[in-house]
């Protein structure tokens, strides 16, 4: 069964959580020992990727260190063609829609392909749509970012990614944003696709976790909440409201 299988089979269930673990900040023994926790948690993938920093050499062994440590896929969530891991169980093949700079719509896409198809990875196509405030994703991205305050802005690119044939939409606030995505906004792009909603950034307790849920996330992502050390308590309220 592939990835994409896995998680399309787990979301007929209920909605699901996933850990996003940058491998520039921290080292992979670490990452691996936050990842074990988290699947112990309950959480369903590990996402691993970042907007800066990140390399061929820590990319593979921040992968192959947290692989040797759980059994849930790991998921490599790319910046560029520049780094891709052939250890990652999948990748997310995305477009960051509402990128004014054709490098992140589909250039660096192109320049990956090869390598993609080279390594026989597992892809899984993604529209990836920056929200405001957006935080150093958006910035490095070059992101138009969709106003908080203009749900149908966000509609019109979600069904845009779906009617090119993607298979995930992902709302993305920033890594370290201070509001997750408005539930207005979620609630809208759900009743618009057919497709999975992913939706991350801001989210850092459970009562935020479990807004994003109702409004219609089929995919809760958070990442920032286990870089500051204590996490175990704060992840464990996010994935239960996940859940509930």
């Amino acid at each position: 069964m592939t990835v994409k299988e896995t998680l399309s089979e787990k979301m007929r269930k209920g909605t699901l959580h996933m850990t996003l673990l940058d491998p520039a900040k921290q080292d992979p023994r670490a990452a691996a020992e936050i990842c074990g926790i988290a699947c112990e948690l309950g959480t369903d993938a590990i996402m691993v990727g970042g907007s800066t920093g990140v390399t061929q050499e820590n990319l593979d062994r921040t992968v192959q260190a947290i692989k040797s440590k759980v059994d849930v896929p790991v998921i490599y969530f790319p910046s560029g063609a520049h780094a891709i891991s052939p250890y990652a169980d999948a990748m997310y093949f995305m477009s960051m829609l509402n990128s004014r700079n054709t490098r992140m719509v589909m250039r660096e896409q192109a320049a990956g392909a090869p390598i993609v198809k080279k390594l026989k990875l597992e892809t899984i196509s993604m529209g990836y749509i920056i929200v405001a405030p957006g935080m150093k994703v958006g910035e490095v991205g070059e992101a138009d970012v969709i106003p908080r305050d203009n749900p149908k802005l966000a509609v019109a690119y979600a069904l845009a990614a779906q009617y090119l044939g993607m298979d995930y939409v992902y709302l993305e606030a920033g890594s370290g944003a201070p509001q997750a995505v408005p539930e207005e906004m979620i609630a809208a792009v759900r009743s618009a696709i057919d497709i999975p909603l992913l939706v991350g950034g801001g989210i850092r307790d459970g009562e935020t976790a479990a807004r994003v849920k109702r409004a219609g996330a089929s995919v809760v992502v958070t990442g920032t909440v286990v870089e500051n050390g204590e996490f175990a308590e704060r992840l464990k309220n996010i994935i239960q409201a996940v859940k509930a």
